[in-house]
């Protein structure tokens, strides 16, 4: 659970700090280290870390005076102070000043990271308590949350053509919420008081879909043996969604043109028409430009409704939204359930974020609800999730490993000392002048592998075969 934490080290023994920075990284804490107060203010002020691990004694300033740079956070990091003076006295000083916890040294490592992962541990509680709360008020527009810049620019385009009476063409990948957007549209437009009517154009049998839309007169077919409105004569005055428009019959296409050219119906077996005040939202998965194309939906009507298009982006290009929704579902899930599930960890955050989300927003909310109900513990944990999300592929790291090592490889081909790429040709017109050194090619070997360990010194070592002392030793 430590991919995405990270810590400041402040230690001016630079063998403890290398060592202390070295076993954290093992871990898998992102660590940045330095040797004075004045730099770990800079770092802090900068990069403000997740826990702040710093000696009290340091060169011209002890680790207390860093404390007080740590207020202007929102959720200030976890503390640790070191000393090989400890006392009482000095541990209460520490605690009191703003300290979470004091060890004094030498360190015991296996006690001095339970400590570190205890310390992270409490402040991801608070964060994650501080968040949920926050959540009780978050900002939504109309019950949509998101404010990622490609949300932003769709509330905006909502703001703008609500109060307009034009019909208004809604496109979106299943899931994205676009019955939610058409009530947007109608709760910010002069029409919020009259009623609101939603259509599934799906779910209605063909033989039937003139009758529900425009109504029928008494005795119109076998059955009608009242008049009826039609849904365009309900939503009089207000709305009309017609959701999966797409799965419209072309017969009724023609039919829904008319209206939205002249505001005018004429129910199934009537001879009179009827004029109404009706504003249409059409709302589709399917592309409708394909749809023209292949004959399946009428070119006038696409361009009629087209006057007003709005495009709702996918869950993948919602950036932060994702995190913003998860939170959401999963306190509404608490609250509904009376649960206490606190949040996931680390590697399901991370199985989340590397799905595409086909399904976009139904598809995390089923998600995080069905993974809610299977965890037993305070975290929903990787098993949890559903197994269509666990089967996605790994990433291919593989070309970026390549790229990496080719352009290390090129950086150090134009310096001194050459490069990997050793020429075996035997012909005539190689200089042997030209070829780099042996030391020069263990030398770029050794970046590479750092590069692509991510600067891991303990799994560079490994792939190198050679122990860590003799890995910092050649890096010397």
């Amino acid at each position: 659970m430590a991919q995405h934490q990270h810590i400041l080290l402040v230690e001016d023994d630079s063998g403890l700090r290398e060592l202390l920075q070295e076993e954290l990284e093992a871990e898998g804490y992102s660590v940045t280290a330095c040797g004075d107060a004045e730099q770990g203010l800079k770092l802090l002020q900068t990069s403000p870390p997740d826990l702040l691990i710093s000696d009290l004694r340091l060169p011209g300033a002890n680790g207390l005076s860093l404390l007080p740079a740590l207020s202007a956070n929102e959720i200030p990091p976890a503390v640790l102070i070191i000393t090989a003076f400890g006392s009482v006295q000095q541990a209460v000083k520490a605690l009191q000043a703003g300290a979470d916890d004091f060890l004094t040294k030498p360190l015991e490592m296996d006690h001095f990271l339970l400590t570190v992962a205890r310390l992270l541990e409490n402040r991801r509680l608070r964060s994650e308590v501080q968040h949920y709360r926050s959540l009780l008020g978050v900002e939504q527009f109309n019950g949509i949350i998101g404010q990622s810049p490609a949300m932003a620019q769709l509330f905006h385009q909502i703001r703008q053509i609500a109060s307009a009476d034009g019909p208004v063409l809604v496109q979106g990948e299943s899931g994205t919420g676009k019955e939610l957007v058409a009530r947007a549209l109608h709760d910010q437009s002069n029409r919020k008081h009259g009623p609101y009517m939603v259509v599934n154009c799906g779910g209605i049998p063909s033989e039937l879909m003139e009758s529900e839309f425009f109504g029928h007169a008494a005795g119109a077919f076998t059955g009608a043996r009242t008049q009826r409105a039609g849904l365009f004569q309900q939503a009089d005055g207000g709305t009309l969604l017609l959701d999966e428009l797409g799965e419209m019959p072309l017969t009724l296409q023609a039919k829904l043109l008319r209206v939205l050219q002249d505001g005018k119906v004429r129910p199934v077996g009537s001879d009179h028409e009827i004029q109404l005040d009706v504003r249409i939202i059409g709302a589709t998965n399917r592309n409708l430009t394909e749809a023209v194309s292949d004959g399946s939906f009428r070119e006038d009507l696409f361009y009629r409704l087209e006057t007003f298009a709005l495009q709702i982006p996918p869950l993948r290009a919602r950036g932060d939204d994702l995190q913003r929704l998860i939170s959401f579902f999963l306190t509404r899930f608490n609250a509904r359930q009376q649960r206490n599930v606190k949040g996931f960890t680390d590697e399901a955050q991370l199985v989340l974020q590397r799905y595409s989300f086909p399904g976009n927003v139904r598809e995390l909310q089923n998600a995080v609800e069905r993974a809610a109900t299977f965890c037993e513990g305070a975290f929903i944990e990787v098993q949890h999730l559903p197994q269509r999300i666990l089967d996605q592929p790994e990433p291919d790291l593989t070309s970026d490993f390549t790229s990496s090592a080719q352009l290390n490889a090129s950086s150090e081909s134009e310096s001194e000392t050459g490069s990997l790429a050793l020429k075996t040709d035997n012909s005539a017109n190689d200089d042997a002048q030209n070829m780099p050194t042996l030391e020069a090619v263990q030398r770029q070997y050794i970046h590479q592998v750092l590069a692509a360990t991510g600067n891991n010194k303990r799994r560079a070592a490994d792939i190198l075969g050679i122990t860590r002392r003799t890995l910092y030793r050649w890096i010397e």
